[in-house]
């Protein structure tokens, strides 16, 4: 596949170009059954090669942009502060990644040529892992494409293999499948609508504009704190959607994020009018075990899986398994 020949190239800076402003990306996403205008499947100008280019020139834009600058010294500054219980020592964040394990970097992994040598994660070690949930399909989405981009630059920054990172959207198309792969990640091959534990390894979860069924549901499959204490989620503000929710609707239909809200820390990323569209209302978000082990006692008693029946804005794209499920319980 061209996509992949593509894929090997070096990121070179691309030249300056016109941008034109983004549309808001819509909360509520429906592919329709029929292929769309705009769909990259309907669109014979559009392949693996235009896909990946596009990609490349997002990523170098971003990487020049005072947007990116900033954004990373948050991100490293709260990672850092993370990092300090998983007991990392202390210094720069690649060395403290580095130093869960170090190697040479394996081969697809994604890491930048002409940088040298540096310390990456073996397949394995005990090292960060990263999931990307709802991205869009950024084929035909500058949002979407920008996203995809700051998550590509963000691994490399942190020297996370691309083979460690596991990324899914209902709304990819077989293209946007391919040209993933071809990235070097891993396209995960049904909806698990959030619900994926930890399983006691650091996981960074990069969820932007996502709905709050999803974080919800991420939230109920980590409830613990052992479990939490190992996560890290780049997302809508924790902190916004308390204030956007009634507090009666926040508490009964997102029970998880409604409790947590005592045993977080929150970051939020900078704003820049460049990118306004694209990370508005996104924080770094950690969980800190000195502030969960403050919860009330009964914070863990109650592990009920989340039941969105009596939601009427329910932003979440569901399988159809849960789908089937909800609807044999009836009303």
């Amino acid at each position: 596949m061209a996509a992949a020949a593509e894929a090997a190239e070096p990121w070179r800076p691309a030249a300056p170009r016109r941008r034109r402003p983004a549309a808001r990306r819509p909360r509520h996403r429906q592919r329709p059954a029929a292929a769309a205008a705009g769909d990259p499947e309907a669109d014979p100008d559009v392949d693996g090669g235009v896909v990946l280019r596009r990609i490349r020139e997002a990523r170098e834009d971003l990487r020049v942009s005072d947007f990116w600058s900033s954004a990373l010294e948050t991100i490293n500054r709260c990672l850092m502060r993370h990092l300090g219980q998983l007991d990392a020592p202390a210094g720069t964040l690649p060395e403290a990644i580095g130093s869960l394990h170090l190697d040479s970097s394996p081969p697809g992994s994604g890491a930048a040529p002409g940088r040298g040598p540096r310390a990456s994660l073996a397949p394995g070690a005990r090292g960060w892992k990263c999931v990307c949930y709802g991205v869009g399909s950024f084929a035909t989405c500058v949002i979407a494409r920008n996203q995809l981009a700051f998550l590509l630059l963000f691994l490399e920054e942190c020297q996370i293999p691309r083979s460690h990172c596991w990324v899914y959207d209902p709304l990819f198309s077989r293209l946007e499948i391919a040209v993933l792969t071809a990235l070097g990640v891993t396209v995960l091959g049904e909806n698990e609508e959030g619900k994926r534990s930890v399983c006691g390894e650091p996981t960074i979860f990069y969820m932007l504009h996502c709905g709050t069924a999803l974080y919800n549901n991420l939230l109920w499959s980590n409830w613990s704190a052992d479990a939490l204490s190992n996560m890290v989620v780049i997302g809508n503000s924790f902190r916004g959607l308390e204030e956007r929710l009634l507090t009666r609707i926040l508490q009964k239909n997102y029970a998880y994020v409604a409790q947590v809200l005592g045993g977080l820390e929150e970051q939020a990323l900078p704003q820049t009018a460049q990118y306004s569209d694209v990370f508005n209302d996104t924080s770094v978000h950690w969980f800190p075990v000195q502030k969960l082990q403050q919860l009330p006692a009964d914070t863990w008693a109650s592990r009920e899986e989340p039941d969105y029946r009596d939601c009427e804005d329910l932003e979440i794209i569901r399988s159809q398994a849960g789908a089937s499920a909800a609807g044999q319980a009836g009303p």
